[in-house]
């Protein structure tokens, strides 16, 4: 085994995991989860079948990652964060043929408590603060708060948010790393220093 597993946790076999791996007390991986290199899965964490956790992941304690959601490369969850991948679930109608889709873009964060509903895509470096209700998509380097979530703002890749307006033509320079973030209308893009 090149990942470490508490003897608490239950790695269900097929399950793939990539080498550097943690996974720590009172998780469970299902059999058909496929988890890269270099990722922590913290204490009460539950993977489906249908999951894809991409390498350098970081899933804090009592996260569920359910059915259909892909997280990609450096993807942060926060502690008690909420997937969920039925739209409308109810206890006495079946509905496992109603999975969305969920797709978290690489380096996003999303916060403590937050939930991210089904069907949506988090884009690439955006961060969900704590406690947000994401019902639609979020744009790449977006900061998103509130019940339900709004844009607020952008964040740089390094994880500050950068002073730019929430749309227009603008341009800022991250002071931590000299990458340049580049406002064209509502679209932020970055060209590395």
């Amino acid at each position: 085994m090149s990942y470490y597993q508490h003897p608490s946790a239950i790695v269900d076999d097929g399950a793939q995991i990539g080498d550097d791996s943690r996974i720590w007390h009172f998780v469970h991986v299902c059999g058909g989860a496929r988890i890269g290199a270099g990722v922590s899965l913290g204490q009460n964490v539950f993977v489906g079948n249908k999951v894809v956790i991409g390498d350098r992941c970081k899933v804090q304690n009592n996260v569920s990652v359910y059915d259909n959601v892909t997280l990609e490369e450096g993807v942060f969850c926060g502690p008690s964060m909420v997937f969920t991948n039925v739209y409308n679930p109810r206890g006495l109608i079946e509905r496992k043929d109603q999975y969305r889709d969920t797709l978290v873009k690489r380096g996003a964060t999303l916060g403590a408590n937050c939930t991210i509903v089904c069907g949506v895509t988090i884009g690439a470096y955006a961060f969900v603060g704590a406690g947000a209700v994401v019902n639609k998509d979020v744009p790449d380097y977006a900061l998103i708060v509130g019940v339900p979530g709004r844009q607020c703002g952008w964040m740089s890749a390094y994880g500050e948010q950068l002073d730019l307006p929430l749309t227009g033509d603008a341009r800022v320079t991250c002071p931590h790393t000299g990458d340049s973030y580049t406002l064209s209308g509502s679209v932020v893009t970055r060209k590395e220093a």
